[in-house]
């Protein structure tokens, strides 16, 4: 079970939205992982993830405990990765976020010459990820589906709130705030670059895609629902 398997959105909002984890057993090969989580994340640095993240300590993109409230709307927004890789500390899991298919088959392809010797995991569409497998020479080992939203659907938020908030599988994006930004980008209070910014540090552990997110946004703003 990953916290990505249930980002909602059809196949063509889902095209280009790639995760890959890292991710340590315990009891099994926790030992010595560390500087093999590291060594993930700075391979995948090289094929410019859109976020990189420790589901310990947090992405490229992080909240602050130094800046006061007003200062969240203005603050730099440049990624963070060295505090990323370096801020391993623990077993845990990593993961980068790419936002086209050539840098995932390029990162692949280097983490199975690696052989790091961890699980390693790709949330995407099945037929990309399979289309990944395919060109790196590796066979899928299994494969998890997500079954969609069951129940009272009818009290679910809509479309574009929901392709927002279920990108933080922890459930930090609030539904709320999603609909905040769509409707100040709409006003032209923000534009849909600085919303994905705000999105992007309240992902705990940096799976957020602020390149889909972005494409969600104009969408927004323009009407298209």
């Amino acid at each position: 079970m990953t916290n990505t398997l249930h980002r909602y959105g059809n196949e063509k909002s889902l095209h280009n939205d790639f995760i890959v984890f890292a991710i340590p057993c315990r009891g099994h090969n926790d030992q010595g992982a560390v500087p093999k989580l590291k060594r993930f994340l700075q391979l995948a640095r090289k094929y410019k993830p859109v976020n990189l993240g420790d589901g310990s300590h947090g992405g490229i993109y992080r909240p602050s405990k130094e800046l006061n409230p007003t200062a969240h709307w203005s603050r730099a927004s440049d990624p963070d990765f060295d505090t990323v890789i370096e801020g391993v500390s623990d077993p845990t899991t990593v993961a980068a976020v790419f936002d086209n298919i050539e840098a995932v088959e390029g990162f692949v392809d280097e983490l199975r010459k690696e052989d790091l010797g961890l699980s390693i995991n790709i949330s995407a569409l099945i037929e990309r990820a399979q289309e990944c497998c395919e060109e790196t020479g590796l066979a899928r080992h299994s494969v998890e589906y997500s079954l969609g939203f069951m129940g009272r659907t009818d009290r679910l938020a809509d479309r574009q709130v929901l392709e927002l908030s279920t990108m933080c599988g922890h459930g930090m994006i609030s539904f709320n705030f999603a609909r905040k930004m769509i409707d100040w980008v709409r006003e032209g209070r923000r534009t849909p670059e600085e919303a994905c910014m705000y999105f992007s540090r309240f992902c705990s552990c940096g799976i957020f895609n602020p390149t889909r997110a972005r494409e969600i946004l104009e969408e927004a703003r323009y009407g298209n629902s």
